[in-house]
């Protein structure tokens, strides 16, 4: 997301998602996401965390705004979350439209709310790791404090899905350095952008976040949207705008370049 007032409501957001007991982890493993191959095991819960690099081939370490869709492919991504609302509600709207989308996922509310990780899963989405602590300071923090922000993020979100890696990561209001950027990289996770920041998150009203998408999608294929962090109801409304339009001006859906 934007950067916008270091951690602020998620640093209690997140504080509080700690406090919920994790579910016990499926028996049975995901294999595959949109054709990655599926993790191996991870720490139980209450665990001490493992950060041993996943079975995956590393992945360029440039922060990644294109589609592999094309030139005239969008890339739907959601940042935030899991939310027991709103996640759903998002999940509906690009049910309906037959769209995909990568969900950038905070680790411990992936940990607090695994059911939902893995309905994105199933539903052939995309995970990115967006940190623990969704703090958009971390580049300022030492490469201690960065590497455990993607890493145990990596972990809690492997394990909320059933064994699944997240894809990408993104940093919160894009404190990428190239420390961060490389160790994501090294484990599979390719650095994630964005081209159109749809302000979402300001909750400026459905049409302000329908005519900026509108407005500035020739930016570039990336377009940044939330499902947590407070009432996403003008998110989700925009959405059930958004992507008819987009396929009414000749857009496809992709995911972003790996």
């Amino acid at each position: 997301m934007a950067r916008h007032g270091g951690r602020g409501w998620y640093g209690r957001m997140v504080a509080a998602a700690v406090g919920v007991t994790a579910v016990a982890a499926a028996t049975s493993v995901w294999s595959a996401q949109a054709g990655q191959p599926g993790g191996g095991g991870s720490a139980g819960a209450g665990a001490p965390a493992r950060h041993a690099a996943p079975k995956t081939v590393a992945v360029s370490a440039d922060i990644a705004h294109a589609s592999d869709g094309g030139e005239h492919a969008v890339n739907i991504t959601i940042d935030d979350g899991p939310d027991p609302v709103w996640t759903p509600q998002v999940l509906q709207v690009l049910r309906e439209n037959g769209v995909k989308a990568t969900f950038c996922m905070i680790g411990p509310l992936a940990q607090a709310h695994p059911e939902l990780v893995r309905q994105v899963v199933a539903a052939g989405h995309r995970l990115c790791d967006h940190t623990v602590s969704h703090d958009t300071t971390m580049d300022k923090k030492s490469e201690a404090y960065q590497s455990h922000e993607v890493l145990e993020a990596q972990r809690q979100i492997t394990q909320a899905s059933g064994g699944v890696q997240p894809m990408y990561y993104r940093a919160p209001g894009g404190a990428f350095t190239p420390y961060s950027r490389h160790l994501a990289a090294s484990h599979g996770m390719r650095p994630l952008g964005w081209n159109v920041d749809s302000k979402d998150f300001e909750r400026p009203g459905t049409a302000t976040i329908v005519a900026t998408v509108q407005r500035e999608v020739t930016n570039g294929p990336t377009i940044l949207f939330h499902d947590a962090g407070g009432d996403r109801s003008q998110t989700v409304a925009a959405l059930r705008t958004l992507l008819p339009w987009l396929k009414q001006q000749g857009y496809s859906f992709g995911f972003p370049v790996r």
